[in-house]
């Protein structure tokens, strides 16, 4: 009896250093993805900005921190994409900014970053914002279970907002279903036409606790209009205030739900994106009206990320990645004294332009890298994009990259601060104008464009003319000088060589 009993202690022991040893081999990845933060609105990139992030501060001391990094697209849903698929986002039609009832962009036959780390053993979450449209060609059924949806294209877990938070429906969903829906209370959506009988920014302004500036006039939920119609559902309406929180417990609990397995975690948040409604634990802390203190809320996100990981024996063994979907806008909508109370801070940093705009604040955003067993902490100038995270992360777990994933290429060596130069070339795209621009080494070239040179609602300069323009980043990272005439030789071979990537 007593040798039966050792012999099953030993085995369970056996089973736990097999297990540990298995954790400390196979990495974790944890992707924290933030919502319309700026190149200059992090402390670590730009010191001379009023508002600190001392969370986002430590990671990148312990990271490679990039200075060169871009998303595909100058808005959300293109890059959002092309993270998670590994192809830029104007290959494929209706890759745009998405309406709340879209239905997928990406279905379960194609490939995605999460389905290789799926078929890696790994478990796969995504919490936060999705916005990648959901359901069948029927659209998204609210009120059952969502086909289509982040399960069905790799996600062994999501919890996640349809779209973004101005739009409708103003829910959450987790694996497929909406959270709370109470069955006698259906819910019904509409972009088209006003359904129901519930109370709009558009007819009933004194409703309101927080005033639009464009658009968003439809119907109210917790005090702000919103972008389409919806009706029912009143029992699983989010709470604005609530949503980092909601959102960051769900991540901090995936990971200790997983801590003994290797994971794949995707946390999309929604700060700072409109309408910007921070948890009263932050409201005025930072000076800077809604809009700082959404930073400031990021950052608190951010920190309870690295504490899990830190709290359950991870950090060592997880590769951690903060980057961001696009530029800054300041105004998008809602008047929440972003522009007033902006005094000095300048969120994109050095650069020009911003979300919406083909100029650098567009797509060069924040983007670090911590993975301490393989990461010497420091800067890095490589050239990277967010496009080739399939490939390389797909490397990094000794996976294939999918074929399907055909803009996507592997640049782990970049992403541990093995190759200093990273890519050749970086093509970005902006919806406005339908403009695409391709960046190497010092030089950016932008196609010719007909859409507006400025964005009326948001103040934005967009980069559009219809004449090339060529900018010498090493020199002009403002892009002030366009040298398209000056260096004919150059614009000439970067306009055929974005020609020749826009054909294959």
């Amino acid at each position: 009896m007593l040798r039966r009993i050792a012999f099953i202690c030993l085995s369970l022991l056996s089973t736990v250093f097999s297990l540990h040893a298995q954790k400390q081999q196979t990495p974790n990845v944890v992707i924290i993805y933030a919502d319309d933060i700026g190149y200059g609105d992090f402390s670590c990139y730009y010191p001379q900005n009023k508002v600190k992030t001392p969370n986002v501060d430590k990671l990148a001391k312990e990271s490679l921190r990039f200075t060169r990094a871009y998303c595909t697209g100058a808005t959300c849903t293109p890059s959002r994409f092309s993270l998670l698929t590994g192809q830029y986002p104007w290959r494929q039609t209706g890759v745009s900014v998405l309406a709340g009832d879209a239905t997928a962009l990406i279905r379960s036959d194609r490939p995605t970053l999460a389905s290789v780390f799926n078929a890696a053993g790994y478990q796969t979450g995504v919490v936060g914002k999705w916005h990648l449209g959901l359901g069948d060609d029927r659209g998204p059924d609210w009120n059952g279970q969502i086909q289509q949806c982040p399960n069905d294209v790799g996600f062994t877990y999501s919890y996640i907002m349809a779209a973004t938070g101005d739009r409708v429906p103003t829910v959450y969903v987790e694996n497929g279903r909406v959270v709370n829906l109470d069955p006698k209370d259906p819910i019904q959506v509409s972009y088209k036409e006003k359904i129901g009988n519930e109370p709009t920014g558009r007819d009933n302004p004194e409703l309101l606790k927080m005033k639009h500036s464009h658009g968003h006039d439809f119907t109210i939920v917790n005090g702000v209009g919103r972008i389409g119609y919806m009706t029912g559902g009143q029992s699983a309406r989010w709470i604005d205030e609530d949503m980092a929180d909601v959102f960051t417990q769900k991540a901090v609990q995936f990971i200790q739900n997983n801590q003994t397995k290797p994971f794949l975690l995707y946390f999309a948040t929604h700060d700072v994106h409109v309408p910007r409604v921070p948890h009263p634990r932050f409201a005025g802390k930072s000076g800077m009206g809604p809009r700082g203190d959404a930073l400031l809320e990021f950052d608190w996100s951010v920190g309870e990320i690295l504490q899990a990981l830190e709290k359950n024996g991870l950090s060592k063994n997880t590769l951690v990645i903060l980057s961001s979907d696009n530029g800054p806008v300041i105004d998008d909508g809602y008047q929440d004294q972003a522009v007033a109370l902006l005094g000095d801070h300048k969120a994109a940093g050095p650069l020009r332009g911003g979300k919406y705009s083909i100029f650098e604040a567009g797509t060069r955003v924040p983007f670090m890298v911590k993975y301490p067993r393989k990461v010497k902490p420091g800067v890095s100038n490589a050239l990277f994009s967010q496009v080739d995270l399939v490939a390389s992360l797909a490397a990094l777990i000794g996976q294939p990259s999918p074929a399907q994933a055909r803009d996507s290429q592997n640049h782990l060596p970049a992403l541990l601060g093995k190759d200093k130069k990273g890519r050749s070339e970086v093509l970005i795209h902006t919806q406005s104008g339908n403009s695409l621009a391709i960046v190497e080494e010092t030089w950016k070239y932008i196609a010719p464009s007909k859409g507006p040179k400025m964005s009326a609602a948001t103040n934005t300069e967009l980069g559009n003319n219809p004449q090339p323009q060529l900018y010498n980043l090493k020199t002009d990272v403002y892009e002030t000088q366009n040298v398209a005439e000056k260096y004919p030789e150059i614009r000439e071979r970067l306009e055929k060589r974005l020609a020749e990537l826009r054909g294959n």
